[in-house]
């Protein structure tokens, strides 16, 4: 019996594991579950990661695209815009149509006005309008214009009135006719015998324009003293002075005095007529200027021609620079001018100089010439800025030569550079410039020249010259040193030099 009880407890625990086995059993299974399980919940992790990314890119995208939405202008505003733009030109027109009221109102005023009391109640009115502009700050028509890209293809912009532009021309036009309207004055006929006093004082008249000016001042006297009632006399300046007195202390009115105001004026256009009527001399012609001014009384019956070329001939003979100039002003053909100009050269009068140094201004070589040969030192001036004139080696030969003859020796520097100039010519003339300076600062430059066996003969001569003229016994020394030289030009110079030495 015992044999049959234990079978089946042996089959019992042949079936049932062991406790350690079990153990071991679920300790090896606990690893693989908790891996399942961790990579489950990282995959629902990692779903609900994305759908949350997912609806927040949702939530984003529906923001942007509410704020897109909110940007955009529906027709609806774009349609308030407008209608709000329409509202304030509508608003501006009104004001506008209110101030053309007061301008047509302020123009009736102005033509019904008969006195000065009613011309300054329009002025007043016309403030008041000038005001009311300004306060209606109108607002600019460009303002009211569609964008470009909002016009089709073929259609123009709308042209709009300009509200503040066309009222304010409408406000000066009316400002002006109002200025035209008041008056005459008193002060007015002042300011017109001002003006013709002005007139005879700053004008030159004839013997015979005097007689006719003086004529005129008379007439228009005798009218003033009978609209004033006042004596009045005279034909000069002096009474024109005493009339326009005389009008300022009657304080005409010009509303009382009005037709009084109007016989004044009316004298007063007598008087401006009677002068502008008058002989200047400015009217004759350049043939009487000259008679005028005794320009022919030189001549006798037998001239030459034209007769002006034999006054200026004879003039020059007296040494008359001033009836010279006389003929050059008048005559301004350039065959008169040069001979004019030779003739300052011949004269050398120091009266000529202001008009030579006109003349000089324009380059005019006879009358840089003719400068030189005053020798006065007014006329340097009109020389010096010219001896460096290497572009045009004639001019600067002309204004080279007259510094010398002008002794400004204050240039004898400015010279001596010249003596190494490219052209022969203003070589030479510069050195005989220091001759004629005879400023001995130049002696030791002039003797390198006169040296200078590579230098040309005619310069070489020229520095010899000018040692010469120089005259000192450095001056001479040096000069007299080339008195054996093969050149002749040079040769005679030093022999000269060597003479005076002696």
């Amino acid at each position: 019996m015992s044999d049959g009880d234990e079978e089946p407890a042996d089959s019992e625990a042949a079936e049932s594991p062991a406790p350690d086995e079990t153990a071991a059993e679920a300790s090896a299974d606990e690893p693989e579950e908790a891996a399942d399980t961790a990579d489950a919940s990282e995959a629902e992790e990692a779903t609900d990661t994305a759908e949350s990314a997912d609806d927040a890119d949702a939530v984003d995208a529906g923001d942007a695209a509410e704020d897109v939405e909110s940007d955009a202008e529906t027709p609806e505003d774009e349609a308030d815009e407008e209608d709000g733009e329409d509202d304030v030109r509508a608003a501006e027109r009104e004001r506008y149509e209110g101030l053309v009221a007061d301008l047509e109102a302020a123009e009736e005023a102005l033509e019904a006005a008969e006195t000065e009391a009613d011309l300054d109640d329009v002025e007043a009115s016309l403030e008041e309008i000038e005001s009311g502009i300004e306060d209606a700050a109108f607002t600019d028509p460009e303002e009211f214009q569609p964008d470009e890209e909002e016009l089709g293809e073929d259609e123009e912009p709308e042209e709009l009135l300009d509200f503040e532009e066309e009222l304010t021309n409408e406000l000066q036009d009316l400002q002006d006719e109002l200025e035209e309207q008041r008056g005459p004055y008193g002060e007015d006929v002042v300011s017109e015998i001002e003006s013709a006093t002005s007139t005879v004082e700053g004008t030159r008249w004839t013997d015979t324009g005097d007689e006719q000016v003086a004529a005129a001042i008379e007439s228009f006297l005798a009218d003033a003293a009978e609209v004033l009632g006042t004596d009045l006399t005279g034909d000069d300046v002096a009474a024109l002075e005493a009339a326009a007195e005389a009008v300022t202390d009657a304080s005409l009115d010009a509303d009382e005095d009005e037709a009084e105001i109007a016989a004044l004026l009316e004298a007063t256009a007598d008087l401006q007529s009677g002068i502008d009527d008058s002989q200047a001399f400015a009217d004759l012609s350049s043939r009487q200027k000259l008679q005028y001014e005794g320009f022919y009384d030189v001549l006798n019956k037998h001239k030459d021609y034209p007769p002006e070329w034999s006054a200026v001939k004879e003039w020059t003979k007296r040494d008359n620079a001033e009836m010279v100039a006389l003929c050059m002003e008048h005559f301004t053909s350039g065959y008169m001018e040069e001979h004019c100009l030779e003739a300052f050269v011949r004269m050398g009068n120091p009266d000529a100089i202001d008009v030579l140094k006109e003349k000089a201004q324009r380059r005019n070589l006879t009358a840089v010439k003719a400068l030189g040969k005053t020798g006065h030192p007014d006329a340097v001036e009109g020389v010096a800025d010219y001896i460096d004139s290497e572009s045009n080696p004639k001019l600067q030969r002309v204004a080279l030569r007259a510094i010398g003859e002008l002794g400004a020796t204050e240039y004898t520097e400015d010279v001596a550079q010249w003596l190494v100039a490219e052209n022969e010519d203003v070589r030479s003339q510069a050195a005989r410039a220091l001759g004629l300076l005879g400023d001995t600062r130049a002696v030791a430059p002039l003797r390198d020249v006169l040296e200078d066996d590579d230098e040309t003969e005619g310069v070489r001569a020229s520095a010899a010259w000018a040692l010469y003229q120089i005259g000192t016994a450095e001056a001479l020394a040096a000069a007299a040193e080339q008195a054996e030289t093969r050149s002749f030009l040079v040769q005679s110079e030093a022999e000269k030099a060597a003479a005076a030495l002696d």
